[in-house]
């Protein structure tokens, strides 16, 4: 196991344990919703829907179709919630460095 990968194990460890890793899911969903993405990606599940057809769409079809632009280059998640998330881990970790 490579150094990066033994330090994001502990962090996402410490993260767990001290219930911070919930906080920050629930702020993300909440953000999410805020910035209009979680309706953005809805918008688009509806439009691969009408494009296919019901009948010949699968839940496996959707992820593959709506992954690449929810998470991808020109993700729809605005850097605002990208800052925020990432200042309140670095935090956590300032606070809890051992």
């Amino acid at each position: 196991m490579s150094k990066e990968s033994r330090m994001r194990a502990t962090v996402n460890q410490k993260l767990t344990e001290m219930g911070e890793r919930e906080r920050l899911k629930e702020l993300l969903r909440t953000k999410l919703t805020e910035c209009g993405w979680k309706d953005q990606m809805k918008a688009h599940c509806k439009e691969v829907i009408k494009d296919k057809g019901l009948e010949h769409v699968t839940v496996e079809d959707l992820v593959v179709e709506i992954t690449p632009k929810g998470r991808g280059h020109f993700t729809l998640v605005p850097d605002s919630v990208k800052k925020e998330l990432l200042h309140r881990i670095r935090a956590f970790l300032a606070q809890h460095a051992t």
